[in-house]
């Protein structure tokens, strides 16, 4: 497995690039931003994208969207109860003084324990809502794409619309720091880190050394 990251937009989210290395086929974790910038870079290196998944709804993480699919024809999925903010996401960014390019609708919703195949990789998704109805993380290979839910020593914000602080910090510890400690962590923002660091020293959920 390949795993590239591309840092876009101007709240600087993590695009994450994963690869099965013996199909050459690619899966887009959150492309937030520059769609023809991540086009581009599958482009150079061969890769055949099948499938576009956003780990929610924010308009930060789904603005490279509609770029991506008319441009490869591959498959979007986002859970169901994220499906509201991705038809809004335009909406919400104005809020905030910033722009984003609409999504198509998703050719695939969501559900917690669903796998996602790549090749011969495969993905499980973990549906972890909180920072969004319906966000999630996908976990397989021994790395977790965490989106807005975990990060290297934080969590997701819990103040915007939908958002719930005890519910996160309750679905962040049953099911993701249960997860194999050397699981690798890439979060949607900011440096990947690891489950057994994060339980470790993580204030918000950690559970000490």
């Amino acid at each position: 497995m390949i795993v590239e990251c591309l840092t876009v937009g101007p709240l600087q989210v993590n695009c994450f690039i994963v690869v099965d290395e013996l199909s050459q086929t690619a899966m887009v974790v959150d492309p937030g931003d520059e769609g023809e910038r991540i086009w581009q870079f599958l482009q150079k290196k061969g890769w055949t994208l099948t499938a576009i998944v956003n780990t929610h709804g924010h308009f930060d993480h789904i603005g490279g969207n509609r770029f991506l699919v008319e441009k490869t024809g591959a498959s979007l999925m986002i859970h169901r109860d994220d499906l509201p903010l991705l038809q809004n996401a335009a909406q919400h960014a104005a809020i905030y003084g910033l722009k984003t390019t609409s999504s198509p609708e998703p050719q695939r919703l969501l559900a917690e324990g669903e796998v996602l195949n790549l090749g011969d990789l495969a993905f499980s998704v973990l549906h972890v809502p909180g920072h969004s109805p319906g966000g999630i993380c996908l976990y397989g290979e021994g790395h977790l794409f965490a989106g807005d839910v975990l990060f290297a020593g934080s969590v997701g914000r819990t103040d915007l619309p939908g958002g719930d602080h005890d519910i996160l910090i309750q679905g962040i510890r049953q099911k993701l720091l249960v997860l194999p400690e050397q699981t690798v962590v890439h979060t949607g923002h900011g440096p990947d880190t690891t489950i057994g660091r994060e339980k470790r020293s993580n204030p918000f959920v950690g559970f000490g050394s």
